[in-house]
């Protein structure tokens, strides 16, 4: 990847005309059945531009109540975009076609839709971050995208981690885009490039975020040299995903076996692992395994979420779990005042 970065060949992506970052965007949106796509420097700001270009503002937006775009993307719809968020109750961020209808509403003379925030656009996330990387069964992403259309709604779909739901379950990423008039997709993160995402949707669309990137400060110059490392990863890495996912799952099948840990392993789909902790604070807990060289976040009072990605092996795995039991069978962690002696809600996990 760094050769090809090296190697890049470059333009001026202001000017449209850097050859590295036109077959990257050539290539995503021929991965995801667009017509065209837009490469920014991050997944926030290829959601937040998508976002801005369905809408102006004091428009109404549907997204799931644990959203990467509403919970964190630094307030960024109603900052960038002037709208107002509506939050669906998704289950590990997923959620109902009636939930969709109950959100929109109906129209009445005594109380037309003009008066509340019309609603414009419903937004997906898949797979779901704090959702522990759930995927969207295709049957439901179908139902609800058909419901958003059949109520006029513009349709996002917010794939930052869009390669593994295809790794897990075999449906294209062109499939499950299908329904969508914009999917953003990362190429950092599990994919292992240093940087960017793209935005795809239809030309004309496509041309209207161009506008709000160049708005947003998301111009720059010879940006082929970090297209080229999203290229590669394009190319090279999306084929390893499932290793990924496998040594997820196998990692939380012999975490929940560690005492003082809460986890479901069969909630465990794809490459991220989110589990609670009994009578242990959460903060304490990643700041003693990040001096011990294991790197985790906290997510809530008692939860943390850790993460896999190409560069981690089994042999890793393991030392995190011996890094993890010895933590949690130390008395430096006895002593800390844990905020429910019955261990972490499910609220509480869904915090960040």
């Amino acid at each position: 990847m760094r050769a090809a970065m090296a190697d890049a060949e470059v333009g001026d992506d202001v000017y449209g005309d850097d050859p590295t970052v036109k077959a990257l965007e050539r290539a995503t949106a021929e991965l995801l059945g667009k017509e065209d796509a837009v490469y920014m420097p991050t997944g926030t700001m290829t959601n937040q531009v998508g976002i801005r270009a369905h809408t102006e503002p004091g428009d109404a937006v549907l997204f799931d109540q644990n959203a990467h775009v509403y919970i964190l993307e630094g307030g960024a719809p109603c900052a960038i975009s002037g709208v107002l968020p509506r939050l669906l109750p998704g289950v590990r961020g997923i959620f109902s076609p009636s939930d969709v209808e109950a959100a929109v509403g109906t129209s009445h003379p005594f109380f037309p839709a003009t008066i509340p925030a019309p609603v414009k656009l419903l937004c997906l996330e898949n797979t779901h971050n704090i959702g522990g990387g759930s995927i969207w069964p295709l049957e439901r992403l179908r139902a609800v995208t058909a419901t958003g259309r059949r109520l006029g709604l513009a349709l996002h779909l917010d794939g930052a981690r869009l390669w593994h739901a295809t790794a897990a379950t075999g449906i294209s990423e062109a499939e499950y885009a299908a329904p969508f008039d914009s999917v953003s997709v990362c190429f950092s993160k599990a994919l292992g490039a240093p940087v960017g995402s793209c935005l795809a949707g239809s030309r004309d669309f496509i041309a209207r975020a161009r506008r709000f990137k160049q708005q947003i400060g998301g111009g720059f110059r010879q940006a082929g040299i970090i297209a080229a490392g999203a290229l590669h990863a394009l190319t090279h890495h999306r084929q390893r995903l499932g290793e990924v996912n496998a040594l997820a799952s196998r990692f939380a099948r012999d975490l929940a076996q560690i005492d003082r840990i809460i986890l479901d392993p069969a909630t465990v789909e794809t490459n991220i692992v989110r589990f609670q902790l009994r009578d242990v604070e959460s903060a304490s807990f990643v700041e003693e395994a990040h001096q011990r060289g294991l790197y985790m976040l906290p997510s809530g009072p008692h939860a943390v979420r850790a993460v896999f990605y190409l560069d981690i092996t089994w042999d890793e795995a393991r030392r995190a779990l011996a890094i993890i039991a010895d933590i949690l069978g130390a008395d430096i962690l006895r002593a800390l005042p844990a905020h429910a002696a019955a261990g972490p809600s499910a609220a509480a996990a869904a915090t960040y």
